[in-house]
């Protein structure tokens, strides 16, 4: 049976692989046919290995890849030239891309260059197939450096461009990473120190949320950079003479230039051309149509459909089979707390801002259903944490912001400001901890602690709810308190922590959220575990069963992350042992911090923490076992513990 297994079905040792001279001014008949022919090669393959990852169900990002495969072709022979031809201009010959979703750019380099065999690239986004979401420099064969998410690179490839003075050095940029501040610090560098970069940057005018040309008016990539003082080209990027004449203006240009390739997203892709929809994997009955067109057989189609995603199949004990999106419920919840005032009120007192992902943490609902407090923007976080938070500057004002939990590094200093200056804040950090991140290590979110960066005469509340009934829970009593406020969700949906009948925890008779209170969700007599958010439900489960080997361990929820609860701290540390289970790093979380706590209190239980420790496998549920804080290793720590 044809699935992942499988012989690659194109054959990628036809890449033609040509020499193109940049001081040239025009392509011959005979180029341009090689260049095509490669072209379709390479995006025929893309298209392919990009949706098994739509296939597993571990998402992909085709859109980015399928449309840069034109100057990637180019800057290929460019450097093949440079490397055959004496004398011939040269070039450090590293593809840097500023866009770490187009990592299937990279992929299929390693591919060609004999670095990876073309059939592991059916692997994609696979557990442990070493072919994550965004590249990582010493994981996968052949893969160059690590782009970290958008923004990272061009202060990255200002170094690189120091390093090699006497050669080019080129980065694919886009229409979205350009949106970046770091980007506007990096043009200034470069103009200003005549650093020989050169960007060529696809403008398809498509980001996650939408079409910047309408969510950021007067945006515009090319007369950004040529107000920072570069060298800016335009070209048509589906017309190749057009896109020879760009890449040869901008390389004959002395120091930094810049190379707007204008196109349509996924151009000549039924269905998905010069849609939002592109930006992400394409779905598998795309994916076939558009290869059968292309002339493709039975083989593709059966490696697609053979294709399934993986499930863990556990049952775990204390919580229910159904689950909910914590990133999805903080919508809802802020939603219905805006129920309750008039549209008029609503705009007057509140403000909520995205930064582009509003589908992905829980702001399209508000948008949906309260559009007068909405605010659509571009891929800017910390523009829009401050904007959220000078909103909030009114004493009767409260600001709503929100990104991904690794994006909240980005906005420490930002995070300061709002702070001293008594700001009414309420961020909402999705994506938080590694479950379900398929993008790995770059994108995991696992140092929540640094948004607690204020002094000790000052709170910031960090809180974690761990599931969907608990996130409405806290949204409605935290919403319209005063200062900093933030809530973290995971991208992994959860299940409902239940009581001992069978209930649901959270929305039980009697039950409130108190901020800075712990949850005794068990008692114990021989030691604790503490845990919170997507980590309480499978120590849920790993407790129960040490009960029924023999060990009296209970169960501590931790909703709000940074605030000491006296009472249940001396709890459980007059017990035996105690352990605390989180997917925050290790080095900066929750339990780095407990058995300080302690001490302080001369409470002197034995102690063990878990939390994130290494790099990431790729997948999506195999990322927690990875780490080692699946129940089975909860439970063997428990047993060591309470030895």
């Amino acid at each position: 049976m044809a699935d992942a297994e499988s012989k690659f079905p194109i054959d990628l040792a036809s890449y033609k692989n040509i020499a193109l001279d940049p001081t040239k001014p025009s392509l011959t008949a005979q180029e341009k046919e090689a260049i095509q022919y490669n072209i379709h090669l390479l995006r025929d393959a893309i298209i392919l290995f990009t949706a098994t990852g739509a296939a597993r169900g571990v998402s992909g990002h085709t859109g980015g890849p399928y449309d840069t495969v034109p100057e990637v072709v180019i800057c290929r022979a460019l450097f093949h030239h440079a490397a055959t031809v004496p004398g011939s201009p040269q070039f450090v010959p590293t593809m840097f891309d500023e866009a770490g979703h187009r990592v299937a750019t990279q992929y299929i380099l390693s591919a060609l260059n004999g670095d990876l065999p073309p059939e592991h690239l059916l692997h994609y986004r696979a557990a442990y197939s070493k072919l994550p979401g965004h590249p990582e420099l010493g994981l996968t064969p052949g893969v160059k450096f690590s782009s970290g998410r958008l923004g990272h690179m061009w202060g990255h490839v200002n170094g690189v461009a120091f390093a090699n003075k006497d050669k080019t050095v080129i980065m694919l940029g886009s229409d979205g990473s350009e949106q970046e501040g770091d980007d506007a610090e990096s043009a200034r560098l470069a103009v200003a120190k005549g650093l020989n970069v050169k960007l060529l940057i696809d403008d398809n005018d498509v980001t996650i949320a939408g079409h910047p040309s309408e969510y950021l008016r007067g945006y515009d990539v090319g007369r950004t950079l040529e107000g920072h003082g570069l060298k800016v080209a335009r070209c048509l990027g589906e017309d190749l003479d057009s896109l020879w004449t760009g890449i040869t203006t901008i390389l004959a240009t002395p120091g930094p230039a810049a190379l707007i390739t204008k196109r349509k997203m996924c151009p000549g892709v039924k269905g998905l051309e010069g849609s939002t929809h592109g930006h992400d994997v394409i779905p598998v009955k795309t994916a076939v149509e558009y290869l059968q067109g292309r002339g493709y057989g039975t083989a593709i189609t059966d490696i697609l459909l053979n294709i399934k995603p993986t499930t863990i199949p556990y049952v775990y004990e204390g919580s229910s089979r159904d689950n909910n999106a914590n990133r999805v419920v903080f919508g809802e919840a802020v939603s219905d707390v805006l129920d309750g005032l008039s549209k008029e009120e609503a705009a007057e007192k509140v403000m909520v801002i995205d930064s582009d992902l509003e589908g992905s943490t829980g702001l399209k609902v508000i948008h949906q259903r309260h559009p007068e407090v909405f605010v659509t923007s571009g891929i800017m976080e910390r523009g829009n944490l401050l904007a959220a938070a000078g909103f909030g500057f009114d004493k009767n004002k409260f600001g709503v912001f929100s990104t991904f939990s690794a994006f909240l590094e980005m906005c420490i200093s930002e995070i300061t400001m709002a702070r001293l200056n008594d700001c009414n804040l309420l961020c909402h950090f999705s994506h938080s901890g590694v479950d379900e991140m398929a993008d790995n290590t770059c994108h995991f979110g696992i140092n929540h602690f640094f948004a607690d960066n204020g002094l000790s005469d000052l709170h910031s509340y960090l809180y974690f709810p761990a599931d969907a009934a608990q996130m409405a829970a806290v949204i409605k009593k935290v919403f319209f308190q005063h200062g900093m406020r933030f809530v973290f969700s995971t991208r992994s949906k959860v299940p409902y922590i239940l009581n001992a009948q069978g209930q649901r925890y959270f929305e039980a008779p009697g039950y409130e959220f108190v901020p800075g209170k712990d949850e005794v969700i068990l008692e114990g007599t021989d030691g604790y575990v503490v845990s919170f958010g997507e980590m309480l439900y499978r120590s849920y489960d790993a407790v129960l069963r040490a009960r029924k080997s023999g060990v009296n361990v209970g169960l501590i929820n931790k909703p709000t992350l940074n605030l000491v609860d006296e009472s249940v701290l001396r709890k459980i540390g007059t017990t035996k042992f105690v352990l605390v289970v989180e997917s925050q790093n290790q080095k900066t979380g929750l339990g780095s911090k407990m058995g300080t706590w302690l001490l302080e209190r001369q409470l002197t239980p034995r102690y063990g923490y878990m939390g994130t420790v290494k790099e990431g496998c790729g997948g999506l549920q195999e990322q927690i076992p990875h780490q080692g804080l699946d129940p089975e290793s909860i439970l063997a720590k428990i047993k060591v513990l309470a030895q």
